[in-house]
């Protein structure tokens, strides 16, 4: 066992063991404790992983887990007083699990603030090669473990798992969450299967359990078939269970699993909806932020308690649900014109949008506009320029910072070369708190913001997520003052500018039509702009209020046709993407993030089904380079592309300048869109909104068959499969 050796540093405290002192300590804690230096993000839950490394001074750099826990609750708090930090007896469990000669990983440091409500961090070596229990028990009570997990068979891994219980007892543990997530598996290059404990810190050392405590550890495995329960009780008490044993293991099994499915119902898990376990106290209160998040301005009212999280790179506000709605009471006058505004439209609105909708489909149109946006990477500007070649983007939207003037030197930079290789550059102008309150500032940013970028291109968005407060804007006539005002000076440097707006984000089209309509002097649009995430819990064919993407696009269109404050035309949507399980890096909860595989697939559809209305300007994915939803992950010695950055460019490649001419008939939930290239070859592009695979006719024979990421997979059809990954058909 290692020797610890505890150290105190600023605001820190903790202990490491003695053999494994850190080349610089200052450094070492620095990244441990930050989420945003992190590697990669392992887990996003209760409590938070990710992968980073340990640097020691003997040897050199070891690659590690950091498991972060917080002290928010006022039962955090006294559990921690009492017992010390969940970390800290993660540490203290570790250490007496290697003694009594349990695999478990390698207990590195635990670290934690010396703020009562402080977060705290254990660190551990990483695992390699491992697998999570929780899968294999998946697989098999759907029976198929045997197929996918070949290299553990089910009743090997069953009696050691028992036999690790077992062990465990007898050594005077009981560990209290013997759960398929906290038990790693690992075959052994001499062919043994080895199992590791990890999340230690509940676990209880020096008497051995009752027969009561025994059965609510082997409870807690999730094995649901009775076949398999036999084996496993089979293999732990040595001979079949005794008639109380196996009734007491019963019975603490349906409680335990009943309650846990119980609250994953209530939590929406089960349908991906948001979650309502805690619906009356975050609508009140609001969620507790990541420890990453700064903290709101000293003395600053309820308005100007926003804060920049530079992990998601967005704002946040330091503001309850109860608060907001308070302020906005206070604004009441202008939201109440801006319903009004809103409901006097309706008719029209409605009337365009139904003859739009008996529109849709009945001529070709070009599918052109699909973008990407970006903002300059300081890191290496040579490289987020490569990525733009590579892509084989012709139009891009770049957000610029007008509360950061520093930096406007990079921003030119980055517009003046992709000018250069002849890129549409179009300009989204974001606004802060501070601009907002200060409008002389606001003017001189923008004058200079015009003087500069007007050379290169004249399509400017004004104002960002106008309907979050989180980026600064509270009251109707706050957007509408900024519009005006970026409006004459973008002008006065360029006759031609085109003003973009209201930039509203997400499917909120009572603001948008609201704002569209309001009757203000000199509040006018040259297009109508949106911030378009349509499911982020899901497909983009998903409906909302019976709306699926087609539907809120030609809606949209529909409020742009009708507008007072607008001209009629093509809607431009300037941001889109699926956020990713990436943990604090999201910029949205975990209940509606994705896998990189879904997003991947979510984003070539999304592009078909808005374009291909012939509706839209432009639509943008925010953005190139980012963790938690870019198309490319900035990872520790490189820029590693995401599935969706592989997909969007074979959409291009395959598609950019086509011709839309229209959806084919095929069985839902299937889809296939019929193109038209430049070089007269025709292209059906299929896919399937649900979940599983089905059989779909294309007109004749393909030619070749183009997978979503652009690997080529040979001809075939005219009877095809299509899935949830769009694939490319070209015809004979």
């Amino acid at each position: 066992m290692s020797t610890p050796q505890p150290f105190t540093f600023e605001t820190y405290r903790g202990e490491f063991a003695a053999e494994l002192a850190p080349a610089d300590l200052g450094s070492t804690l620095a990244r441990l404790v930050d989420p945003g230096a992190a590697e990669a993000t392992l887990h996003w839950g209760r409590n938070l992983l990710y992968r980073s490394t340990f640097e020691v001074a003997s040897d050199g750099g070891l690659p590690c887990v950091v498991k972060l826990f917080r002290h928010t609750s006022w039962r955090a708090r006294w559990d921690r007083g009492r017992r010390g930090s969940k970390a800290e007896r993660s540490w203290r469990a570790a250490q007496q699990l290697v003694a009594a000669g349990f695999d478990t990983a390698r207990p590195l440091a635990w670290i934690e603030s010396q703020a009562p409500d402080g977060p705290a961090w254990f660190v551990t070596e990483l695992l390699a090669d491992v697998t999570e229990a929780r899968y294999l028990l998946r697989a098999a009570r759907t029976g198929t473990a045997a197929t996918e997990f070949p290299q553990f068979p089910l009743d090997e891994f069953l009696v050691a798992c028992a036999g690790l219980a077992r062990r465990l007892h007898e050594a005077g543990i009981w560990f209290r969450d013997f759960t398929s997530g906290n038990v790693l598996m690992r075959r052994e290059v001499d062919g043994r299967l080895r199992l590791f404990l990890v999340d230690l810190n509940r676990a209880r050392f020096g008497r051995p359990p009752t027969l009561s405590e025994r059965s609510r550890d082997l409870s807690r495995m999730p094995i649901f078939r009775p076949e398999d329960q036999e084996i496993f009780l089979h293999a732990y008490w040595g001979q079949p269970p005794s008639a109380v044993q196996e009734r007491l293991y019963r019975l603490y099994h349906r409680a335990f699993h009943g309650r846990h499915e119980w609250k994953r119902r209530l939590r929406g898990q089960k349908t991906g909806k948001t979650p309502r376990g805690s619906t009356l106290k975050g609508r009140l209160v609001g969620r507790s932020t990541h420890e990453h998040i700064p903290s709101a301005p000293a003395g600053a009212e309820a308005r100007d308690r926003i804060v920049w999280d530079a992990l998601s790179d967005q704002p946040h506000v330091h503001a309850s649900p109860l608060t907001k709605l308070g302020v906005r009471l206070r604004e009441g006058r202008g939201y109440v014109a801006e319903t009004l505004a809103a409901g006097w439209a309706l008719p029209r609105i409605w009337r365009r949008h139904r003859a739009l909708r008996r529109e849709l489909y009945q001529r070709p149109v070009p599918f052109l506009g699909a973008g990407v946006a970006l903002r300059p990477w300081p890191q290496d500007p040579d490289g987020l320029l490569a990525l733009v070649d590579e892509l084989g983007c012709r139009t891009v939207l770049v957000r610029l910072h007008p509360w950061e003037p520093e930096g406007r030197d990079d921003e030119e930079a980055l517009v003046r070369a992709l000018r250069e290789r002849e890129i549409e550059v179009a300009f989204a102008v974001p606004q802060n708190r501070d601009l907002v309150k200060d409008l002389d500032r606001w003017d001189a940013e923008i004058t200079d913001i015009a003087r500069r970028f007007t050379v290169y291109g004249r399509d400017f968005q004004v104002g960002q997520a106008v309907n979050r407060s989180k980026w600064g804007v509270w009251a109707v006539d706050e957007y509408v003052e900024l519009v005006r005002r970026a409006g004459e000076r973008l002008r006065a440097a360029r006759p031609d500018v085109q003003v973009l707006g209201p930039a509203v984000i997400d499917f909120e089209y009572n603001r948008t039509a609201g704002l569209l309509n309001l009757r203000r002097e000199g509040f006018h649009f040259d297009a109508v702009s949106a911030l378009l995430y349509v499911d982020r819990r899901g497909a983009p064919e998903n409906p909302q209020m019976g709306l699926d993407t087609v539907g809120k696009v030609t809606l949209l269109r529909a409020l742009a046709d009708t507008a007072r404050n607008a001209d009629p035309g093509p809607v431009w949507l300037t941001e889109v993407n699926w956020p990713l399980l990436e943990g604090p890096h999201s910029p949205a909860g975990k209940s509606v993030s994705v896998d990189e595989e879904s997003q991947a697939n979510f984003l070539v559809r999304y592009y078909l089904l808005a374009l291909g209305t012939g509706l839209v300007a432009r639509a943008y994915w925010w953005q190139m380079i980012a963790r938690g939803y870019g198309l490319v992950c900035p990872e520790a010695d490189q820029l590693r592309r995401r599935p969706s950055f592989r997909a969007f460019r074979t959409l291009l490649g395959q598609l950019e300048g086509a011709r839309f001419l229209g959806p084919l008939a095929t069985p839902e939930p299937g889809r296939l869109y019929h193109f038209r290239r430049s070089d007269g070859a025709e292209l059906i592009v299929g896919w399937s909104a649900g979940r599983e695979s089905l059989k779909s006719t294309l007109p004749r024979q393909a030619r070749e068959i183009i997978e979503r990421d652009g690997k080529p997979s040979g001809g075939g059809g005219p009877i095809v499969e299509i899935g949830p990954s769009p694939r490319y058909f070209e015809l004979g």
